[in-house]
């Protein structure tokens, strides 16, 4: 206790602004081992004055003391029942009641075993998301949109980084399991193996991002056909013909839909796809060296293309770095175009064109899906209809093209310009 504290003659009872603490002490033969606060209240100050309190260790016991409901209750000046109803978040506490039993545990600094709670509702509140590459710009957004639902519905989220390993995400899943996480949102690096895995451990999952060709479970994605034809569809409304893309190896279905999109807006335009103006980024370098080098490629061609329409950010940035090593200057020479937005494509000079995915959006809506499903299987009366239910949504959303100065009219085009 501090100087505020009026001492009486049992050293076990103490004054604390207005409150009587008694400490009744339980020595290491005792058959309960632990010192059990009473308060009985004059007022009803602050709970702080706990923190000036002097328990004893449960036996064998080192650090602080281990505080349970009990303490929490009796601290607060409720009855356990109604301390558990707080700590479970049962809306049936009046809110003067609710917030002494906050400020107890505060004080206690106590916190629920919710691994005991787990075995007893077959419950742990947790949620698994496996993300395939924690480096790449892309993704940051959606982990946060994710983690604001969760942490809103009461979940607790554990964050796996597979690398673009699918060893690695097998161990990641595996680790997951064992945990006992109540569902799991994944963007796969093979989505057509990871499927049935999950579907064989009867456990709520949605996929992001990546999805697997015709897959009718629960799935978020960005319509990268679409967005990818309007984005190629702009460029030749600035008059460009020659238009090459860099882009991934298409193992993942958007990859395969990118590169869709682009050959059909090329089609509507009645201009040829030249082969060697598709530069794919081979498998497992999926990088911005790779994307490097089929830019210097591509500029190179004794025709080269007067605009190149990037198949993610990476590749945006590999390209980037190919034009400034050749002095290519654009959009003077050549039109830059990338998938996917991010900070700094708005802070370069030139700014960077994307086509920009709703990334906060996309993780939001996923793990709202999820939380449906979960809170399904939790229904047992119906749980099979509801499950089923939960899992046949896929949710495609749209992109948004921003343009800024890194694209312009062909120099054919500003040539006939600058001259009429």
């Amino acid at each position: 206790m501090d100087g505020q504290a009026r001492k009486y003659d049992n050293d076990s009872i103490f004054l604390w602004q207005g409150v009587k603490l008694c400490y009744t002490y339980r020595f290491p033969g005792h058959r309960t081992p632990r010192a059990m606060p009473s308060v009985s209240y004059y007022s009803r100050p602050p709970l702080r004055f706990v923190l000036h309190g002097h328990f004893s260790l449960p036996r064998g016991a080192k650090g602080a003391p281990m505080y349970t409901i009990r303490d929490v209750a009796r601290l607060a000046h409720v009855s356990i029942t109604t301390a558990s109803a707080v700590i479970n978040e049962k809306r049936t506490v009046r809110e003067a009641l609710r917030l002494r039993v906050k400020q107890a545990m505060e004080a206690l600094d106590y916190h629920p075993d919710t691994v005991a709670r787990s075995l007893k509702v077959r419950r742990t509140m947790t949620v698994g998301i496996v993300i395939p590459d924690v480096t790449n710009p892309f993704y940051p957004e959606i982990m946060r949109g994710m983690e604001d639902v969760a942490r809103r519905s009461g979940y607790s989220v554990f964050f796996c980084d597979s690398n673009e390993d699918e060893e690695l995400e097998r161990s990641h899943l595996s680790a997951l399991f064992s945990r006992r996480v109540d569902g799991v949102v994944i963007a796969p690096a093979n989505p057509y193996n990871v499927r049935d895995r999950l579907t064989r451990q009867r456990i709520p999952f949605v996929f992001y991002d990546r999805v697997p060709p015709n897959f009718p479970g629960a799935a978020v994605m960005t319509d990268n056909f679409e967005a990818s034809r309007k984005a190629v569809r702009y460029l030749m409304d600035l008059g460009h013909e020659r238009i090459a893309i860099v882009i991934p190896t298409p193992h993942l279905a958007a990859v395969v839909e990118r590169l869709e999109g682009f050959r059909q807006a090329l089609k509507e335009g009645n201009i040829a796809v030249r082969e060697d103006y598709v530069r794919r980024v081979m498998l497992p370098d999926i990088s911005p060296r790779s994307a490097y080098h089929c830019g210097l490629d591509l500029m190179r061609l004794p025709e080269p293309p007067t605009a190149v329409f990037c198949g993610n950010n990476r590749m945006t940035v590999g390209v980037m770095q190919a034009l400034g090593e050749l002095r290519i200057p654009y959009p003077q020479s050549v039109s830059l175009l990338g998938f996917d937005d991010f900070d700094w494509a708005a802070s370069a000079n030139p700014r960077i064109t994307t086509v920009a995915q709703p990334t906060y959006e996309i993780g939001k809506q996923a793990m709202q899906l999820l939380v449906r499903q979960m809170v399904g299987v939790e229904d047992k009366e119906d749980k099979e209809d509801k499950l089923e239910a939960g899992v046949s949504h896929l949710i495609v959303l749209s992109s948004e093209l921003r343009i800024r100065e890194s694209t312009a009219p062909p120099p054919r085009v500003q040539v006939a310009m600058a001259n009429s």
